[in-house]
């Protein structure tokens, strides 16, 4: 809090209204996407005035949605770095138990924000920022696989395979409307790592 006390009031007001736009933007991404997402929206969920957008965003759209991902993919570093590192089995089954309300708001029409930015054709820029998104998630799993006991090249086969299993969760789940998809996934995914990495449990 220190580090706080000679900030003026107003910068920090203006730091917490750029933070809620960037936190509403990541939810209209998750259920409409880049197109669907309108300044609009961002505003009446952030409690922003219209005034906010180009003074926190001079960039626009394309500036506001890149910060949303940004955000987001740092968060779910974030979540990915504190994984237990026990052994393999506790660490995938921990990661799928902590996804599975993410891939619950999916089936009830939600998605993954970063994902969201990967589908238009003509914005390779955005493309570019979420393949680097899912890189750092990658990286950061495979981190915890390693400490795990799991060998580096394997680790990070299997963290691809993890990440890939939730983003595939996410359009099965919507598009079934449950979670049925991903519970089969779950009990396979955990069967696989069992007999592939047996532990004392």
């Amino acid at each position: 809090m220190d580090v706080l006390v000679n900030v003026p009031s107003e910068e920090l007001m203006a730091a917490d209204t750029r933070d809620r736009m960037i936190g509403a933007a990541i939810d209209v991404l998750r259920t409409k996407g880049v197109a669907g997402m309108s300044f609009t929206e961002v505003l009446a969920a952030s409690g922003a005035a219209r005034g906010a957008i180009y003074h926190h965003f001079p960039g626009g759209k394309a500036e506001l949605v890149a910060e949303a991902a940004t955000r987001n993919g740092h968060d779910v570093c974030g979540h990915l770095a504190q994984l237990p590192a026990e052994d393999p089995l506790t660490a995938v089954e921990v990661f799928l138990a902590s996804v599975r309300p993410v891939v619950g708001a999916s089936a009830e029409g939600g998605g993954c924000a970063v994902a969201a930015i990967t589908i238009d054709p003509d914005n390779g820029t955005l493309r570019d920022l979420a393949s680097g998104v899912f890189d750092s998630w990658t990286t950061t799993l495979t981190q915890r696989l390693t400490a795990a006991g799991v060998d580096h090249d394997a680790a990070t086969d299997l963290a691809t395979t993890l990440i890939t299993l939730l983003q595939g969760a996410h359009v099965l789940c919507r598009a079934n409307g449950g979670l049925e998809p991903f519970d089969r996934i779950t009990r396979t995914a955990i069967d696989l790592i069992r007999h592939r990495y047996p532990s004392d449990r």
